[in-house]
């Protein structure tokens, strides 16, 4: 799925991995399901830090969780992330993974002051509309 020189920069990026992670997807028999297991088998690959399931039960199909193995970080993807929507791919494999962000240590505090608990969604679509 992923051309070679795209497989030898994940695979530099994701040395930067500090804690395991596992990629959990949720598949049916679709065309795009194989093409998403294919994806994660190639990423798990890469790096020792990342392993793949695919026993999910996410609410859509087909999906995969990035998550922790040590805690309950974990960012999901729904459908395929190619194109432009790799690059998030690989920056939330590296945040899952405890690789540092590149927010100041003064933006990092205020975000921890915040009181309460929060879920961020995030939704694109594959069709470009001008």
């Amino acid at each position: 799925m992923l051309n070679d020189a795209l497989v030898g920069q994940l695979t530099t990026h994701l040395t930067n991995i500090r804690t395991p992670i596992e990629l959990v997807a949720t598949t049916d028999q679709s065309a795009d399901s194989t093409q998403l297991v294919e994806l994660l088998n190639q990423i798990a690959s890469t790096s020792e830090q990342v392993t793949a399931r695919f026993d999910g039960t996410g609410k859509r199909t087909p999906s995969f969780i990035i998550s922790r193995i040590d805690s309950q970080t974990s960012v999901e993807f729904a459908g395929l992330p190619l194109g432009h929507e790799f690059t998030s791919l690989v920056l939330a494999l590296l945040h899952v993974g405890g690789h540092p962000g590149k927010a100041s240590d003064e933006l990092v505090a205020q975000i921890q002051s915040l009181e309460g608990t929060y879920a961020f969604e995030t939704f694109f679509s594959l069709t470009c509309r001008s």
